[in-house]
Formats: C-alpha cells, structure tokens, sequence
C-alpha cells in the first residue's frame, strides 16, 4: 500500500481456519519468517500470498522476534480473520 515500500502488503483473511499455509523460519532458526508452502484454492493462495514471502506481523504483533511457536501459536489463536503484514519475495 501507500504507506510501506513497494514491496509490502498486508492480506486479511476471513475466518475460520485453514488459512491455507505453510510457515519456516523463525527467531530460534535465525531465520525470518516465510511462507513455506500454500493449499491450492486455499485462503492464503486466494489472497495472493506466495511462497517465499517474509511474514513482518502477525494481527499487529512484529514478527521479526518471534519463534516458530510463537508465531504458529499467534495464528492459531486467530478465529475470526487473520491480518498479516508480508514482504514479496523478490
């Protein structure tokens, strides 16, 4: 959008899960956050998420300290939509 580089969106997807994805990474990897697979016709895949984008914030949170866990557990405990903020992989 407008407000971050080119290359950062944000995608909404309506709930309930399965939201259609797949993470790696994570703080206790060193490294970021990514998506590491997508369902065909999934949510995410609908909203065009892509393998390979960094997650930069789960539902407002910062991801970039996050561990797998953590950001695996802050998705699971979203129900009603799921917010996040990514960067296309280039």
């Amino acid at each position: 959008g407008p407000l971050g580089s080119m290359s950062n969106y944000s995608v909404s997807l309506v709930g309930p899960a399965p939201w259609g994805f797949r993470l790696q990474g994570g703080k206790d990897f060193n490294m970021p956050l990514t998506i590491s697979s997508l369902k065909d016709g999934g949510k995410a895949a609908q909203a065009n998420v892509r393998i390979g984008d960094v997650v930069l914030s789960i539902d407002g949170i910062n991801a970039q300290g996050m561990t797998h866990l953590e950001a695996q557990n802050k998705i699971k405990g979203c129900t009603g939509s799921l917010n996040m903020t990514l960067q296309r992989a280039s």
